[in-house]
């Protein structure tokens, strides 16, 4: 019984750092999207740096959104955007 608890644990604790570095999801109303520079804001006023390479799926002020990002210092870095119905 030993071995297998001793494999699931060091499992655990090589995967722990995956799991810090997975991207946070937030919900909120877009209150300004700048294709210009890449930005998107949220009416709680946090601001979300935009990939290069993103696709406008029609963001304007008042959408809801489904943002997933990561935490690059202290920057909001956007790896998806989702319109909410």
């Amino acid at each position: 019984m030993r071995v297998p608890f001793s494999c699931v644990a060091i499992v655990a604790v090589l995967a722990a750092p995956a799991f810090a570095l997975a991207a946070q999801t937030t919900t909120g109303i877009v209150k300004s999207y700048s294709p210009k520079a890449m930005t998107l804001t949220l009416a709680d006023g946090v601001t979300y740096q935009l990939p290069k390479n993103f696709k406008n799926p029609g963001l304007k002020a008042g959408e809801k959104v489904n943002v997933a990002y990561e935490m690059m210092g202290k920057k909001h870095e956007a790896t998806m955007v989702k319109i909410l119905k």
